[in-house]
């Protein structure tokens, strides 16, 4: 990382449709990851942009209260995105103009990249990037329904035989979106592979709106590579993040000429309680939206967050044995359990790790 500091120079504050980006490191939308205590996090710790989980603009529509609940919201997370995704332009508007009265988010992001099988035979997410004019009438369609600034997240493609993030990039353009955000992977491929730079950079040179380059951004160094070798406006970071909120102050410091400490094992188990207790706090509200006889709020966060402890703990001279025996992990005391044995190495060393 520090020999790339001297070519790193920071970047300039983002304006997305009136909407003020002082640093554009975004945290990427992921299923059952970027819930609001996550994003809380992230952003105490530098992150400029939140997006929230993929929500179903259908659901919405039909006033599912488990959907709802992913929309949950702190003040603390703003500017925040709302990340939606469906295929016909009315029900999108309809979501839109509903996500808009809430007054929780400043933007709405369109789902054009998701390669999940079960997305995909609904004919959204990365179905869509068949459909460029498609794209756009959802865009105008959200424009036209709600007050707020439109982006779009895609990839480059289907399969490498089928580049068309070019096209939906001008389909975003002439619908008004004011940025657009791209995994630089095909649908194909999902997390698997390299990132093309290559491809990322010819983006940007034909983007008349800013571009947020995403994929394989584990490190301040990976980003300072992309920001180099493509010259986007913004990065977003997505699974790099999990376990690891700390890399969007590592990023900051980074420009600032600087490389922060590696967070000490104190310091990890306090951001763990802190996440945890979010998420407890966080499924009580979604209790609310839940039948009679449902999880407790402690019992629904610690099932939760065992993904999140994973990225956390892996690695970890005890977390082998912790891991083999994962399923007993389900209180907020058992996690953190779990953390103190993880930490003080009681579960030997796991050598698959």
């Amino acid at each position: 990382m520090v020999a790339h500091m001297e070519h790193c120079v920071a970047p300039p504050p983002l304006d997305l449709g009136g909407v003020r980006i002082s640093f554009p490191v975004a945290l990427a939308p992921m299923a059952g990851y970027t819930d609001s205590a996550f994003r809380c996090l992230c952003r105490r710790f530098g992150c400029g942009l939140v997006f929230t989980e993929v929500v179903n603009a259908q659901a919405i529509n039909h006033g599912s209260r488990r959907t709802f609940h992913l929309l949950e919201a702190d003040p603390a997370e703003r500017p925040a995105v709302a990340h939606l995704y469906g295929r016909e332009p009315d029900d999108l508007a309809r979501a839109a103009e509903t996500v808009a009265r809430l007054r929780r988010y400043d933007l709405i992001d369109l789902n054009t990249g998701c390669p999940v099988r079960k997305i995909v035979a609904k004919g959204c997410g990365a179905a869509l990037m068949s459909e460029p004019g498609r794209i756009g009438r959802i865009v105008r369609a959200i424009r036209d329904a709600a007050p707020l600034p439109v982006t779009v997240k895609t990839r480059l493609g289907l399969t490498p035989e089928r580049t068309t993030v070019f096209d939906v990039a001008r389909a975003v353009e002439d619908a008004g979106g004011c940025a657009i955000a791209v995994h630089a992977r095909y649908a194909s491929q999902r997390h698997a592979g390299g990132v093309d730079l290559a491809a990322l950079a010819a983006l940007k040179e034909r983007c008349a709106i800013p571009v947020f380059g995403n994929g394989s951004i584990r490190t301040a160094a990976d980003a300072a590579r992309m920001w180099r070798e493509t010259g986007v406006d913004g990065i977003m970071i997505g699974r790099g993040a999990v376990g690891n909120p700390w890399i969007f102050r590592e990023i900051r410091g980074m420009f600032d000429g600087r490389v922060p400490p590696r967070p000490s094992e104190r310091a990890v188990r306090a951001v763990i309680a802190e996440q945890l207790a979010g998420l407890v706090a966080l499924k009580g509200l979604e209790r609310r939206y839940r039948r009679p006889g449902a999880l407790t709020a402690e019992t629904a966060a610690a099932l939760h967050f065992r993904g999140h402890l994973h990225r956390y703990l892996a690695g970890r001279p005890g977390w082998g044995t912790v891991r083999r025996r994962l399923q007993e992990v389900n209180s907020p005391a058992a996690v953190m359990a779990a953390v103190d044995e993880a930490m003080s190495g009681e579960g030997g060393r796991d050598d698959a790790e």
